[in-house]
C-alpha cells in the first residue's frame, strides 16, 4: 500500500487508548498543515485514521492536504470514505466537488454544492461555489453546441495581416526589428514586461508565428547536447511567476551559446505573469535556437488553461485569437528532450507498461491535446513513488511509478536517469529512485502561499549535475490565480 492511501478496513476494537493516539496524529497534522507542510500532513492523518478509520473529519482533512498538494483523486476517494461514515458531513462534500471541479468534472462539483448548500442553506460561500460552477457548465455545453456549427478559420484568418498593423505613436516598448530577435530586442522587452507593460500585439503575434512555425518542424523528442566549453541548466514549473524568471536569468546569466536552458514545461497559469513568461521563452528559443529547449507539461493545454488563469490572462491582455493561436504552438512544444543521449527530462514521468522505448516514444504524434491515457497522457501527468511497481494517481490522470520502474526502463533505453518536474518540493528538488529519477521545480512560493525554494540544475558535458536554490523574490501586488475563474477555489 503507498503511503497516504485510505485505509478502509477497522480494527475490531477502536480502544479509548487508540483513540487517543488518533487525535493526537490529527493535531500533528494539523500543525503541519498549517505550515503547509502537505506531504507531512498527509502521513500524520493517515496515522490517526490507522489508530481509528471510523471518524469522517480525519478523511476529509487528509482530502484537504491532497487538495493542496494537487492529488485530486486522493482528495476525491477520501471525501467518499468521509460521506460514507457520515452523510450529513458537509466537508466531505466541499472537498468531493473541489476535487471533481480540478479534474474538470462540473456535474459531479455541481451535485455535491448543492449538497452542502441543502444541509447548510445559509453557507454564502457554497452559493457562490455552486453558482460558478453552473455558469461555468452551461458556458461549455454551450461553446460545444455550437462548435458543430463553426466553420473553422484559421489562427492567421482570425487575426489578419500581421505586417500590416500600425504600431502607435503612444507605444513606448521595444520595436522587433525587421530581421527577428535580437539580443538587444529581448532585453528591452524584458525591461518592458518587468514595468508591467505590454508588448504590442504586433510583435507578440511575429514572435508568436515564428515559433510556431520552428515548433511543427521538430520531432517530438529533441536531441539535445552539452556545450563543450559550457553548461545547461535544466528549470521545471515556473507557473507564470514571471519576476522569478527573472532572478533566475539574473543570477544565472542570459541564455547563450555556452549558457544553454531547458524549460521543462508548464510555463504557465496560476501565476498572473503567464503570458510575459512564455512569450520571454519564446523569444530567446527564436533568438538561440540550438541553446533554448523547451518540453510541454500537462499545463500547456486547453483543459487546464480554462481553470487554472492563462486563457483568462490572454484574454483580459489581448485576445481571444491570441489565445487559440497560444493553443496550437503548446501542441507542437516538444514532449521530451534527450540530453547527451543519457538524460532523458519529460515533464511529469513514466509510463503503465514496461516495454516502451525511446524510438516508440520518437513516435508519438504530439499535435494535439493529451486526453487522459495513453503514452503521452502518462509522459505529462505521471509521478514518481517510492513502492515498488505501479499505483493509480493521486491526480487522476497517469500513473505513479516506483523505482524498479524507473530502473527498468533507463536500462532498456541506455539512460542514466530521468528529470521531471510536475511537483511542488519544499527544497525545489527532490532526487529519487536511487538517483535515476529527478524532480526540479522553479516556482519558489508556489502561487504566494507553499513557502517552498526553487531551484534549477546545472549539467556539464561529463554529466554532473549541481543543483541551486532560491528563494521568491518581490513581484508587484497582482495575486497568483488573478485570472483563474473556478480554478481559484483550489487554493
Amino acid at each position: 500500500m503507498a503511503s497516504g492511501d485510505p485505509v478502509d478496513v477497522a480494527p475490531l476494537n477502536v480502544t479509548d487508548a487508540d483513540k487517543a493516539k488518533a487525535e493526537a496524529a490529527k493535531d500533528a497534522a494539523n500543525k503541519l498543515f498549517a505550515a503547509k507542510n502537505y506531504e507531512q500532513a498527509i502521513e500524520k492523518y493517515t496515522e490517526a485514521i490507522s489508530h481509528n478509520p471510523n471518524v469522517a473529519a480525519y478523511y476529509a482533512n487528509r482530502g484537504f492536504a491532497y487538495i493542496r498538494s494537487e492529488f485530486y483523486a486522493a482528495a476525491i476517494r477520501d471525501a467518499d470514505k468521509a460521506i460514507e461514515l457520515d452523510p450529513t458531513y458537509v466537508k466531505g462534500y466541499y472537498r468531493r466537488a473541489t476535487g471533481n471541479m480540478a479534474l474538470g468534472k462540473l456535474k459531479e462539483a455541481v451535485k455535491d454544492f448543492r449538497a452542502v448548500c441543502k444541509v447548510a442553506p445559509k453557507d454564502a460561500d457554497a452559493r457562490k461555489k455552486l453558482a460558478d460552477c453552473e455558469k461555468e457548465l452551461k458556458r461549455i455545453t454551450f461553446e460545444a453546441a455550437i462548435a458543430f456549427d463553426e466553420v473553422k478559420r484559421s489562427i492567421k484568418d482570425m487575426i489578419g495581416d500581421v505586417d500590416s498593423m500600425v504600431v502607435d505613436s503612444s507605444y513606448d516598448g521595444p520595436h522587433l526589428p525587421e530581421t527577428g530577435v535580437t539580443l538587444e530586442f529581448v532585453k528591452d522587452m524584458l525591461e518592458h514586461m518587468r514595468k508591467q507593460k505590454k508588448l504590442h500585439r504586433k510583435y507578440l503575434y511575429k514572435i508568436l508565428f515564428a515559433v510556431k512555425e520552428y515548433f511543427e518542424a521538430q520531432p517530438p523528442i529533441i536531441d539535445v547536447t552539452i556545450p563543450e566549453e559550457g553548461k545547461i541548466t535544466v528549470c521545471g514549473d515556473i507557473h507564470g511567476q514571471f519576476y522569478d524568471l527573472l532572478h533566475v536569468l539574473d543570477v544565472n546569466g542570459l541564455p547563450s551559446e555556452t549558457n544553454a536552458y531547458l524549460w521543462n514545461g508548464d510555463f504557465v497559469d496560476r501565476g498572473s505573469f503567464s503570458v510575459e513568461c512564455v512569450t520571454t521563452l519564446f523569444a530567446f528559443k527564436l533568438l538561440y535556437p540550438n541553446s533554448v529547449f523547451l518540453s510541454r507539461g500537462n499545463h500547456e493545454t486547453n483543459d487546464m488553461n480554462r481553470t487554472y488563469g492563462f486563457e483568462g490572462e490572454v484574454k483580459a491582455k489581448y485576445s481571444d485569437a491570441t489565445f487559440k493561436l497560444f493553443s496550437e504552438i503548446f501542441n507542437a512544444i516538444p514532449i521530451g528532450n534527450l540530453i547527451n543521449e543519457k538524460i532523458f527530462v519529460i515533464h511529469g514521468g513514466l509510463f503503465s507498461r514496461d516495454d516502451v522505448t525511446m524510438d516508440e516514444i520518437r513516435k508519438i504524434d504530439r499535435f494535439k491535446q493529451p486526453g487522459s491515457e495513453g503514452l503521452m497522457c502518462e509522459l505529462l501527468w505521471s509521478d514518481p513513488q517510492n513502492e515498488p511497481g505501479r499505483s493509480p494517481s493521486k491526480r487522476g490522470v497517469g500513473i505513479q511509478f516506483g523505482p524498479d520502474v524507473t530502473e527498468a526502463f533507463c536500462k532498456l533505453n541506455n539512460l542514466d536517469m530521468i528529470i521531471r518536474s510536475h511537483e511542488v518540493k519544499q527544497d525545489g528538488y527532490q532526487v529519487d529512485h536511487n538517483g535515476r529519477c529527478i524532480t526540479i521545480f522553479s516556482a519558489p512560493n508556489y502561487c504566494d502561499s507553499v513557502g517552498n525554494k526553487g531551484a534549477y540544475i546545472h549539467i556539464t558535458p561529463d554529466l554532473k549535475l549541481k543543483y541551486n536554490q532560491y528563494s521568491a523574490v518581490e513581484h508587484p501586488p497582482v495575486k497568483a490565480m488573478q485570472y483563474a475563474g473556478l480554478g481559484s477555489m483550489l487554493m
